[in-house]
């Protein structure tokens, strides 16, 4: 029977790959940030630049290529969900590094601050074993009694296609991936010897312009936003 599959999430996957001196380049200084940390807040997560002071990756040199990277994807990204980009500012809202160790994992969580996520990663050969980007699908439509989704492997079949629990996006060398910061995400266990690396970074979107025609649902330009003193 012919089964239509509509709403779906909207992944970016890109292949970006940079100048072998430039990724070593940004390798090198992902360890001098991290310095003698192993993780956070415990052995088993782990290490992540933005809970470590670590938070303006795309403002340092030697991650210039990569932030006009993040920019140009995240851009297209947006034309390709039908927004009008001319009247919307994106803004690099923040940028960290990431160090998975072996045995190390991050626990599923969102980002209400941004609007969009990018992770890039700088090593990995699409081995799921070093540590996967899981992407959860909170709203499932189609496990037609609610909750049935728990008893994933038993009612409903671990790979049925329509009825997915999660994705999982492995590690590779140069990805670039963007998807919706609402979405809930985490990472699996890196169960190999190696360490995985990579860089986040979250958008937002505000308005263009805070005059005229500024679209209702937009906040104004952030350099318009004007702080409130203490008193």
């Amino acid at each position: 029977m012919p089964i239509d599959t509509w709403f779906p999430l909207a992944v970016s996957r890109t292949v970006l790959m940079p100048d072998p001196d430039l990724l070593e380049r940004m390798i090198v200084q992902i360890f001098q940030w991290r310095g003698d940390l192993w993780a956070n807040p415990s052995g088993e997560a782990a290490w992540t630049g933005d809970m470590n002071g670590v938070a303006l990756v795309h403002e340092h040199p030697d991650f210039a290529w990569l932030r006009s990277q993040v920019e140009v994807q995240a851009l297209q990204f947006c034309q390709a969900l039908g927004f009008q980009t001319e009247a919307l500012q994106l803004w690099i809202q923040r940028s960290w590094p990431v160090v998975s160790e072996p045995g190390q994992s991050i626990g599923a969580h969102h980002h209400p601050n941004a609007h969009l996520s990018a992770i890039y990663y700088l090593n990995g050969e699409a081995d799921p074993d070093l540590g996967a980007l899981r992407i959860f699908d909170d709203r499932p439509r189609n496990e037609l009694v609610p909750g049935m989704a728990v008893g994933y492997g038993e009612v409903i079949k671990e790979e049925a296609p329509l009825n997915q629990a999660w994705v999982d996006y492995p590690p590779q060398t140069g990805l670039l991936l963007l998807f919706p910061a609402s979405t809930r995400h985490g990472v699996t266990e890196n169960v190999t010897d190696f360490t995985r690396l990579s860089v986040s970074f979250d958008l937002y979107i505000t308005a263009r312009s805070a005059t005229g025609l500024a679209p209702e649902y937009l906040a104004p330009p952030v350099d318009r936003w004007s702080p409130v003193p203490l008193r």
